[in-house]
């Protein structure tokens, strides 16, 4: 009999041990990411009293497939448009802990005099939040609809953004590129990609999928979106970036698509498999030696990130514009590190530019700062109550009333300030497609022509048609440049305000047609030998043909419609499906109230009644402003509306408020049956004796529903199928009936 291979024996031994370690970490109300470390350990070379896996490479190519689709999933659950909703207060929020905290844990490592990589490295380690461990924790702690929870996740988000291009600069960092001018081009370079493939991805994917739509059921779409992931991974490995960095950039851009949750839940089941996997694997890089040897590092690095995090998490949440209390809540509540710390400590492994020990180190602090967690996210409000009695009471009122001073909403914005960056944003990415474009056609479509016009004769002929079919290709998108933003309502405001505004204006204009002409002109350079005057000439030339052009007019607005389009066919169909939140959400976070979503559990004791019934406003304070159903929406119900299983509803209210409901919501549910395997309906045959007390009686008046709780169900007459036994009809010597009912009713009324 063949042996199996020893990648089999390792994926059953790490997946029956992990099965079991989770259990009990389930049991124990723990994350499941440590229930992975552990067994991990358990089953990693380095213990000798268990099973160990025998082949190590594979289980790392299964931990970076794990990575692969960890990310994957992470984009798809990102939106760039939510990032852009979001305003100031999470980004300065998010950059102010990173930099703090990465400059904390290199100056910690510093301290104990380890390897200057190993200290960046460290930094950017103690830098990153546990976006899954903190969910986990808020859900447990019933935090999860709280206000200060919805800005803790607003700054996870980021965290994972800035994590991915971390990644990259780390990378860069390890392969020497220390130098101003070299991390400046990296920098350029990550954000020339990464707006390319969103504007070509949000552009071209979602039209993909739109055109298949027909053709595509559950299993062909998990195999295109996981084929586009590790297309887009292959790609950005190709130009110089990691594959995990083009996994998260392919499912952002799925993200945006009206497939996206269908894609999310089709994924999940892979990513939690592979995901396992890469967590055991971080716990076979324990080593028990090392623990022991850096004890005194692990519990200065443990205390480290609790005090950094309470301190300076705290400080940068009112950086952000929250109050004293609210931003302890937050501060206090990302004291840990967890998934991004363990991919970037396997990046430094991979890319040897750190030492052994550091790995088991930061899982070490990982699992300690793991467990503390909803210890810390409860310490928070006793320590501001504490800190309340200590500091100044004008202090104290000063620091609680930042959130309502910042948040407030500026209706009279600048037009110069709103104008101008819309006009840079737009330059820009036009800017970054014309490039890309220019760089394709003199990458493939100039040698082809070479190669079919051959000889020197020929040579400026390919140079010719390449250089006419470029410009044909980048006019729509000089058009837009040029053009966009000349009649927005800023740009008229400013016009009709005052006339020394208009200089200024069209200073605007002349800027981006001079941009427009440098890239005709960069044309005309690469394929010619004309001299500048001429080259700047027929820039010009060409740039007014493209303004003046109604076909490049009408090719840019159909470009651009066509992509916004795409990029709102999500909300759209949250729309016609009565998923999108209300506007006036984001208005509520400038009061003591807000928004939050509750589903209706499926054994809820509230299913079947109505809301006047439930009188929740009364109870709870809360206020139900609509109910969704299977993508059906109720808006502002009346007090006759009945609950069913299932239903989403959105509610009104404080913190507190959101509590007792939540409280209330999760307790008042179905008791289960402990004799559920007594319930089991069973068929019997009964004959009607003599002596029988049904004789003479209707099935009314038998009782045997009502005292015996079974059933009749047919009459047997000698044919094929039972007869109905009417209601009406009596009970006679010799009936055959046929009843259902349960094992213990049966033996109840067989008995008589």
């Amino acid at each position: 009999m063949a042996e199996l291979p020893d990648m089999i024996d390792d994926l059953a031994l790490i997946l029956v041990v992990a099965g079991f370690v989770t259990l009990l970490f389930k049991k124990l109300k723990q994350p499941l990411v440590l229930g992975y470390i552990v067994a991990g350990f358990v089953v990693s070379p380095n213990m000798p009293y268990t099973a160990s896996v025998v082949d190590m490479e594979n289980v790392h190519l299964w931990a970076d497939i794990g990575v692969l689709f960890l990310l994957f999933s992470l984009g798809l659950d990102f939106s760039f448009k939510k990032i852009l909703k979001m305003g100031a207060s999470p980004v300065i929020s998010t950059c102010t802990i990173i930099f703090c905290m990465s400059l904390l844990g290199f100056s910690v490592g510093r301290l104990f005099d380890w390897e200057h990589m190993d200290c960046i490295f460290l930094g950017g380690m103690l830098a990153m939040s546990s976006t899954t461990i903190i969910y986990k924790a808020f859900d447990d702690l019933g935090l999860r609809q709280q206000q200060f929870a919805g800005l803790v996740m607003s700054v996870l988000i980021l965290e994972d953004i800035l994590a991915i291009v971390m990644m990259v600069m780390l990378s860069a960092i390890a392969q020497g590129n220390l130098e101003g001018s070299q991390m400046l081009e990296s920098i350029m370079r990550i954000g020339f990609f990464l707006i390319l493939w969103l504007v070509v991805g949000i552009f071209a994917v979602p039209l993909f999928l739109r055109s298949v739509r027909s053709l595509i059921n559950a299993e062909v779409l998990l195999v295109v979106s996981l084929g586009l992931c590790c297309a887009m991974a292959v790609f950005s490995t190709q130009v110089g970036f990691s594959s995990a960095f083009g996994a998260f950039i392919m499912g952002s851009i799925l993200a945006e698509t009206v497939e996206a949750e269908r894609i999310e839940k089709l994924v999940e089941p892979v990513k939690n498999l592979f995901g396992a996997i890469f967590f055991v694997s971080v716990g076979m890089m324990v080593e028990p030696k090392i623990l022991v040897e850096y004890a005194v590092p692990i519990a200065i690095l443990v205390m480290t990130i609790l005090l950094g995090q309470s301190v300076f998490g705290t400080f940068s949440f009112m950086l952000g514009g929250e109050s004293l209390k609210s931003a302890m809540r937050c501060g206090f509540s990302m004291a840990q590190i967890g998934e991004f710390s363990f991919i970037i400590a396997s990046l430094g492994l991979s890319l040897g530019v750190i030492s052994d020990f550091l790995y088991p180190v930061v899982v070490a602090v990982s699992v300690i700062t793991t467990f503390l967690t909803p210890y810390m996210i409860r310490l928070a409000t006793p320590v501001y109550n504490h800190l309340e009695h200590h500091l100044p009471n004008k202090l104290i009122n000063t620091l609680n009333s930042l959130s309502m001073t910042t948040h407030q909403h500026t209706h009279n914005e600048n037009h110069w300030k709103r104008l101008l960056m819309q006009m840079t944003v737009n330059t820009v990415v036009y800017s970054i497609l014309t490039s890309a474009s220019i760089a394709v056609m003199f990458t493939i479509v100039l040698p082809f022509m070479r190669n079919l016009m051959p000889g020197w004769e020929l040579h400026w002929y390919a140079n010719g048609v390449t250089g006419v079919l470029t410009v044909l290709l980048i006019a729509p998108f000089l058009r837009a440049m040029v053009m966009k933003k000349n009649r927005s309502p800023e740009f008229r405001a400013l016009w009709a305000e005052n006339a020394r505004n208009r200089m200024p204006l069209i200073f605007t204009i002349v800027v981006r047609v001079v941009i427009a002409i440098s890239f005709i002109f960069y044309i005309c350079n690469y394929l010619s030998r004309f001299t500048n005057a001429l080259m700047i000439t027929i820039g010009v030339l060409v740039v007014m043909l493209i303004i003046f052009s109604r076909w490049v007019k009408h090719r840019s607005i159909t470009l651009e419609r066509l992509f916004v389009q795409n990029l709102r066919s999500r909300d759209i169909d949250a729309q016609v499906h009565g998923k999108k939140r209300p506007l006036y959400a984001d208005r509520l976070l400038d009061r003591d109230i807000h928004i939050a979503e509750f589903e209706v559990p499926s054994d809820s004791l509230w299913m079947g009644k109505s809301l006047k019934q439930l009188n929740l406003g009364q109870k709870y304070g809360v206020h139900i402003s609509s109910i969704l159903r299977s993508g059906w929406r109720a808006n502002i119900p009346d007090g006759d509306f009945v609950i069913f299983p299932g239903d989403i509803l959105q509610t009104i209210g404080s913190d507190e408020q959101f509590s007792v409901f939540r409280e209330a919501l999760e307790s008042e549910r179905m008791v289960a049956d402990p004799d559920v395997e007594k319930r089991q309906m069973l068929l019997r045959q009964l004959v009607i004796g003599v002596d029988s007390p049904f004789v003479g009686k209707t099935l009314i008046e038998s009782g045997i529903r009502d005292l015996y709780s079974c059933m009749v169900i047919g009459l047997e007459e000698g044919k094929q199928n039972l007869s109905a036994f009417p209601p009406r009809r009596k009970f006679q010597e010799g009936d055959i009936i046929w009843v259902v009912g349960e094992q213990e009713s049966l033996d109840a009324l067989l008995s008589i």
